[in-house]
């Protein structure tokens, strides 16, 4: 079943901007809806989105998207945003929400995005199908302990495509919040500005 192809719902460039400058007179963040848990609901729904076109642009707006959502978090959850293009892993945006997050929070971004470039796939859908267990992920694939501690088969990086172009043209990574959380920010943030 093809998916739907997205588009940017708000094409004001500096749409993101003023969304962290909204976000940052929150006082109480709104929780972040939590996704199926089931593999196949997963891949039907929430595992990768198709777009029009995906550009700098899009990547900026989206980060900041993304960043205006996890502010009202940041006090008691930092987080890490990280967008990076498939062909060459080229990270085109990247930041820090709040104070307080670790160098191990990019070793998780980078094992995130590591499995959804080789699998073409969600964390998330992998986190369901092989519920939690990476053992029977390591055995699955045959990877050494060594080979599978460059993967990660927890919520929080999800992969984009662009209509016309063969395979993942990026991939989208949160980490700092629980697995599903680092998720479903991320659907619920395409969902609501890109349809």
């Amino acid at each position: 079943m093809p998916q739907k192809v997205l588009r940017r719902v708000n094409e004001n460039p500096a749409f993101g901007l003023q969304a962290v400058l909204a976000a940052s007179q929150s006082e109480s963040p709104a929780a972040i809806a939590s996704p199926p848990e089931d593999a196949e609901k997963v891949k039907e729904t929430c595992d990768s989105f198709t777009l029009a076109s995906f550009t700098m642009d899009d990547a900026w707006e989206l980060g900041h998207l993304l960043y205006a959502r996890l502010l009202p978090f940041s006090s008691e959850k930092p987080t890490l945003i990280s967008i990076s293009l498939a062909n060459g892993g080229q990270v085109v945006f990247q930041c820090a929400v709040g104070s307080g997050v670790m160098p191990d929070n990019e070793t998780w971004v980078q094992r995130k995005r590591n499995s959804a470039l080789r699998w073409g796939c969600s964390t998330w859908f992998m986190h369901c199908k092989f519920e939690g267990q990476e053992d029977k992920f390591r055995e699955k694939y045959g990877l050494s302990q060594e080979q599978a501690a460059g993967y990660a088969i927890h919520g929080g990086a999800v992969p984009i495509r662009v209509q016309g172009v063969e395979g993942v043209v990026a991939v989208v990574v949160v980490s700092g919040l629980k697995q599903h959380e680092d998720h479903g920010v991320i659907v619920e943030t395409m969902s609501k500005n890109w349809q």
